[in-house]
C-alpha cells in the first residue's frame, strides 16, 4: 500500500540544481525530503510526504490525526521499522 506520512519541517536547505530540499521529522525519525511540491513550507511546518517527496500542507491537527490513526492502525511500527532499515543498510 502507497501511504503520504505526515512530518514536520525541521530545517530546510539551500536550492541546489534548483530543487527545494529538506529534512523532515516523523516522530523520532528524520529524512531528507524534496520540497519543490510545497515551496510555501518553512521550518515548523507539517507537510506530507509520499516516496521522499512532500507533496502537501497541512496543520498540526491533522497531522497528529493522522499519526493516531496510524497508530491505531499499528502502522507507526511499520514504518519505524522499514526508516529503521533504510537507515542502516549498508
Amino acid at each position: 500500500m502507497c501511504l503520504g506520512v505526515p512530518g514536520e519541517v525541521v530545517e530546510i536547505y539551500p536550492p541546489q540544481n534548483n530543487m527545494a530540499m529538506g529534512k523532515v521529522r516523523f516522530g523520532g525519525i528524520s529524512k531528507d525530503v524534496c520540497l519543490a511540491y510545497v515551496p510555501e513550507a518553512k521550518v515548523g511546518d507539517y507537510v506530507i510526504v509520499h516516496v521522499g517527496f512532500a507533496i502537501n500542507r497541512l496543520d498540526e491537527a491533522e497531522a497528529k490525526e493522522v499519526f493516531e490513526y496510524l497508530e491505531q492502525m499499528g502502522e507507526l511500527a511499520e514504518l519505524a521499522e522499514s526508516a529503521e532499515g533504510v537507515l542502516h543498510s549498508p
